[in-house]
């Protein structure tokens, strides 16, 4: 057993007076944090264990107490000792999104309840004194595009023109992403982070990166999944339906325009994704989300193929980066 493991034991049954804590261990996240399921007095609970010179708890604590203040369903802390990393959560189960996602007659209403959660999130939950999502911000994630998947993982080497030309993209990009009203954003609003649950569903996961931020960031997060893609009309019909319903957020724009910052958004977030993916593997050795790189390229190549202003990344994208990626997928 590790040390952390036995300070988390020592904790639950020392402090909260757990006797002999069975600690059961659950999928880890693409973080540093581990969760583990322990059973007290007959209820389920589950333990976070975030090593705090590498993650802080404090943000998870406040915004889950923003959330629930909206009336959404998140975890709810029952006991925390910061100093060592570790937080006592409610138990919202075990049925993920994803896994549920699979019978047809399902996914209407899941879906259904997703975005009507979104609403809620992007109208009552205070956004107030919580991080930008600042131009510095939204470049430093496309960054994770050039820098972790193209020249680490791929091995790719880029002309100058090419280099000019994708910075030409990122900043309209950005641009884009800037000009939307700025509201609540969860950051990770996708199926992975949902739970299916009987009451006020779904329960909400992995918030403590929340920002204040664009208004299709959440909404592209959920509607163009890394982890699960849909039909193009399927989603637009999604995406329209969110529109029709937020028109208090977004304030008369266009449909067209809608549309559009809905595309956009998606396409920085899909570099970042890429990214990050590429960065779990080769930095911290998780391999297990390189599968999802091609899925989450193809969204950038089928998106930007619409747009000419950002033809330098479609073709770089298309042409290069993602037959390589597919390559190495499939290795």
């Amino acid at each position: 057993m590790s040390k952390r493991f036995n300070m988390l034991q020592d904790w639950l049954q020392t402090n909260l007076g757990i006797k002999a804590p069975q600690l059961v261990a659950i999928t880890n996240d693409a973080s540093f944090r581990r969760y583990f399921r322990v059973i007290a007095n007959d209820v389920s609970y589950i333990v976070m264990d975030a090593p705090p010179d590498k993650e802080n708890c404090a943000p998870f604590i406040d915004v889950a107490k923003r959330l629930q203040s909206s009336g959404l369903n998140v975890p709810q802390i029952v006991a925390s000792h910061l100093e060592q990393g570790f937080l006592l959560l409610t138990d919202l189960g075990s049925q993920l999104y994803l896994s549920a996602l699979n019978e047809e007659a399902q996914v209407e209403s899941l879906y259904s309840d997703a975005l009507q959660a979104l609403m809620v999130m992007q109208v009552r939950t205070d956004s107030s004194t919580l991080p930008l999502y600042n131009h510095h911000l939204l470049h430093q994630e496309m960054n994770l595009f050039t820098d972790w998947l193209i020249g680490k993982h791929l091995d790719l080497s880029l002309e100058a023109s090419e280099r000019e030309g994708l910075e030409k993209c990122f900043e309209l990009l950005s641009a884009a992403a800037l000009s939307q009203p700025q509201v609540f954003v969860h950051r990770d609003y996708h199926s992975r982070n949902l739970m299916v649950v009987s009451q006020n569903n779904p329960g909400i996961l992995d918030f403590q990166d929340a920002v204040k931020g664009p208004v299709t960031y959440d909404l592209v997060s959920l509607l163009r999944d890394c982890y699960i893609a849909w039909p193009r009309e399927r989603v637009d019909e999604w995406g329209k339906h969110y529109y029709k319903q937020a028109q208090h957020i977004l304030n008369e724009v266009s449909e067209a325009q809608f549309l559009r910052w809905f595309d956009w958004m998606g396409i920085q977030r899909h570099l970042k994704a890429s990214g990050i993916f590429a960065r779990l593997y080769h930095r911290d050795g998780k391999s297990g989300y390189l599968k999802d790189i091609p899925r989450t390229l193809n969204y950038i190549v089928e998106v930007s193929a619409d747009y000419p202003e950002l033809a330098t990344l479609h073709k770089l994208v298309n042409e290069r980066v993602l037959p390589k990626a597919k390559a190495l997928t499939s290795n």
